[in-house]
């Protein structure tokens, strides 16, 4: 049976991007395309809706797929554990699926993942990330996600050293990891973790080119995982296992997908 697909901005880049890929994807239709002149009577009659829109209009998305009883997946930046957390009940209530995708990039996903699992042997950790002018958030919803897996992995040995974080200058601290922003031209998206402890550092970089190359094998598995998903489910790890064991997690079965293989991680706070 085909999914019908209801893309929510897909007429930014984000958007397009997907809907590229659903119009490619077997077992997956185009049902309708919103722009920010469309109203959300617009998701009647999608099975599935992936909103790409922006962090003022995104919970509004989230919500109105939820009344309808129709899954979501979130690829809109802005979402962090707390915000997640508010959306919790509702799904719990309607008995349908939200799942949220910071980055749809395999590569930025197992950057935070290393990232994660070195945690714990740094006591010093920053956050430098860059986006192209027209990001219009900040952190980037990666950075969040890097952050409070980063605590999350840290849990034994307690919060990241970052002195002077009362200064404005120091950035901005997500789970007391400051988080550095750049917005600016000639950058698609790119993400420095900078490790540091007595007498060394690791820097851990991702950097995004293509985004359409770099996202499509993400918002494919997604795609897949949100149409079947139920209840709150963050971060494409949770649904592909990327070897690499992060303190602080619980591994969980498999997930029990046709399509989708891999284990969940125990680690999503939001």
């Amino acid at each position: 049976m085909t999914t019908r697909v209801a893309i929510v901005g897909g007429t930014g880049k984000l958007g397009g991007i997907i809907r590229s890929v659903v119009e490619a994807e077997d077992g997956f239709e185009v049902h309708a395309v919103l722009s920010s002149s469309s109203t959300l009577d617009e998701l009647d009659g999608a099975d599935l809706v992936v909103d790409a829109s922006s962090p003022a209009v995104s919970i509004d998305v989230v919500r109105a797929a939820i009344e309808r009883g129709v899954n979501v997946l979130v690829g809109t930046s802005g979402w962090s554990a707390e915000r997640i957390a508010l959306v919790r009940p509702l799904v719990a209530a309607a008995g349908t699926g939200v799942v949220f995708i910071p980055n749809f990039s395999l590569g930025s996903v197992l950057s935070t993942a290393l990232a994660a699992a070195a945690a714990p042997f740094f006591p010093s950790i920053e956050i430098v990330e860059a986006h192209r002018e027209t990001k219009i958030d900040s952190p980037s919803g990666t950075a969040v996600r890097t952050a409070e897996l980063i605590a999350a992995a840290r849990g034994a040995v307690g919060p990241v050293e970052s002195p002077h974080v009362d200064q404005r200058a120091r950035g901005q601290q997500v789970a007391s990891v400051p988080v550095h922003s750049l917005r600016r031209p000639g950058v698609v998206a790119k993400q420095d973790v900078i490790l540091s402890g007595p007498g060394e550092s690791v820097t851990i970089t991702h950097d995004t080119i293509d985004p359409a190359r770099a996202y499509a094998p993400g918002i494919r598995i997604a795609l897949r995982a949100a149409r079947d998903a139920q209840g709150v489910l963050v971060g494409l790890d949770s649904f592909i296992d990327l070897g690499v064991r992060v303190p602080g997690t619980v591994e969980e079965p498999p997930v029990a997908d046709g399509d989708v293989s891999g284990q969940v991680a125990g680690v999503t706070p939001a």
